[in-house]
């Protein structure tokens, strides 16, 4: 993927609708979005139950295509990618953080944090400095032979995070990161996200945290579909 365009936009929508075919009726999840996210934002979407937060997460992040509309990822159209290279985005280009962590359970916090690496082809060498220096960033280099289930909600959130980033992604997207945890867990997540923010990454956190909306950029709401507002935080 090339490089943002020189006036900044990471991720440029317009006219964005999603029609959902269940086959007796269509559902219509998005309706006109017209969404731009520049460079080092961070941006909150906020909006109740049903509102298509996730569907636009998903489109977004490469995990679906809308029905109409275009959908520019640092300057490209994404609706002219390959599978190939869509899977590609997702992989190189986007961090996914969950609000069920979904971590592989079988293997260690440190493997977690290096799969990415292993499927990018990074040489044992640069992988290691690189999930070290992660696990350094999140505050967590005493726990990274831990397997998850070794680990409290919080912490394998952390982990999730450093997961996010090991490839080094343009853009980091949320699903309600703290959702699981409880409110001390969630208010150290908030503090690595802000760190994270000021370091320069571009975020996306869909959330019903007010503490975390307040944080950002700006705070996009969706209701029934469509952008109802979209302010500075």
């Amino acid at each position: 993927m090339s490089d943002a365009s020189a006036n900044g936009k990471l991720i440029d929508m317009s006219k964005i609708r999603k029609v959902y075919d269940t086959g007796k009726l269509q559902v219509e999840a998005l309706t006109e979005i017209d969404l731009v996210v520049r460079e080092r934002e961070f941006v909150a979407i906020v909006g109740p139950s049903g509102s298509g937060k996730s569907t636009l997460l998903n489109i977004i992040g490469c995990l679906d295509t809308p029905t109409d509309g275009s959908y520019r990822l640092a300057g490209e159209e994404v609706a002219g990618f390959s599978g190939d290279r869509l899977a590609d985005v997702r992989n190189r280009k986007i961090g996914f953080i969950f609000q069920s962590f979904n971590l592989l359970p079988q293997i260690t916090a440190y493997d977690n944090v290096e799969l990415p690496l292993l499927f990018k082809g990074t040489s044992p060498r640069r992988r290691k400095r690189r999930v070290e220096e992660l696990f350094e960033r999140v505050g967590l280099a005493d726990r990274m032979d831990h397997k998850p289930t070794e680990l409290s909600g919080g912490q394998m959130q952390r982990v999730a995070i450093a997961r996010a980033l090991a490839c080094e992604p343009d853009l980091v997207l949320a699903d309600e990161p703290t959702g699981n945890l409880d409110s001390s867990s969630g208010a150290d997540i908030l503090h690595v996200f802000q760190q994270l923010a000021e370091s320069g990454n571009t975020l996306l956190v869909i959330t019903h945290d007010n503490a975390i909306a307040q944080r950002t950029d700006r705070i996009v709401t969706l209701q029934d579909g469509r952008i109802v507002s979209d302010d500075a935080g």
